[in-house]
């Protein structure tokens, strides 16, 4: 498909590449503050997070250590179910770890709230969350997210790792899907 025919698909441009690298710098800052002289894990759920979990980690001054997670809320839909279903488990233990969970968005929270409790389960030392985009209008529960990119409209967006059927992922931006695409 041309680049020409997806930007036709999108409304708005919400975030650009530049402003996502920016973020993600001032973030990773942080991150190196808050761990320093601790080893981090940082913990990707597939497959948003890639974009988000690559640059973030990049940016990174200090040593980490990074585990993928595939979860699923939404099947083929647009909504959360706030039904998770594993895909793909961790390889690491969790005890004593200090965990940073990388997402691309917080959407209604359902599915973060659930990793949340798993993981504290899994007796990690510490679990805080790292989101490049944030949409409090959705959310139907509370999550402290300690790391927060950008607060976001209740959109249906996409690019820089977010889809819409697996596509839109390779976007450098974060756009709004225009509605006549997934109607």
């Amino acid at each position: 498909m041309e680049t020409s025919d997806i930007r036709d698909e999108l409304t708005e441009i919400l975030v650009t590449e530049e402003e996502i690298r920016q973020k993600l710098q001032e973030l990773a800052a942080r991150v190196d503050a808050d761990y320093a002289g601790k080893d981090v894990l940082l913990v990707g759920v597939l497959k948003g997070a890639v974009m988000v979990m690559a640059d973030l980690a990049r940016s990174l001054r200090g040593h980490v250590e990074m585990d993928w997670m595939a979860v699923s809320s939404y099947g083929a839909g647009t909504k959360s179910s706030g039904v998770v279903q594993i895909r793909k488990d961790l390889d690491s233990d969790l005890t004593g770890r200090h965990v940073l969970i990388v997402e691309d968005i917080i959407d209604s929270g359902l599915t973060l709230s659930w990793l949340l409790e798993n993981f504290a389960s899994r007796g990690a030392a510490s679990i805080e969350v790292c989101a490049l985009l944030r949409k409090p209008e959705a959310a139907k529960v509370q999550i402290d997210c300690k790391y927060v990119g950008f607060d976001i409209p209740n959109a249906f967006v996409v690019g820089y790792g977010l889809d819409f059927a697996e596509r839109y992922r390779n976007l450098r931006d974060v756009a709004v899907l225009a509605p006549h695409v997934y109607s």
